[in-house]
């Protein structure tokens, strides 16, 4: 196991998906006109137009650096896979916890509406992140 290239893969990634859902909420708010936190109640129609695509965002992205990082390592194992998704998974679950829930924020979200409302998009994105080394190694090998 390459820990720190796993934690880098990890750190890109989940940019890089939190970067997409902005952008794609931006886009629906700016350019299809839905409306915004300030007009509509919650995160506003633009965000929430967004939340079936999440999954899917996080199955690309993961999948792909999870082949980057089973690619990089010296024995490409299902165990190996395995351990990696579980890793990246848990920080995943810890950091959206504090970042998205617990630190104040204008887009911060309540426990209810982060692991209650926002189901079943949240945990089919944890799934997603678990299965993107698993699903590398199937790749590479």
């Amino acid at each position: 196991m390459n820990l720190g290239r796993l934690l880098l893969l990890l750190l890109i990634g989940y940019v890089i998906v939190t970067w997409i859902g902005i952008g794609q909420t931006i886009f629906n708010i700016k350019v299809l006109h839905m409306k915004s936190m300030k007009e509509s109640p919650g995160m506003g129609e633009g965000y929430e137009k967004t939340k079936p695509w999440h999954p899917l965002y996080n199955i690309v992205i993961f999948s792909l650096l999870g082949c980057v990082y089973m690619r990089g390592l010296d024995a490409q194992t299902l165990s190996a896979a395995l351990i990696a998704g579980a890793i990246w998974a848990i920080i995943c679950i810890v950091v959206d916890l504090v970042g998205w829930v617990l630190i104040k924020h204008p887009w911060r979200l309540t426990f209810k509406e982060f692991y209650v409302d926002y189901q079943p998009w949240i945990t089919l994105i944890y799934i997603a992140i678990f299965l993107g080394p698993v699903i590398g190694y199937l790749i590479v090998r």
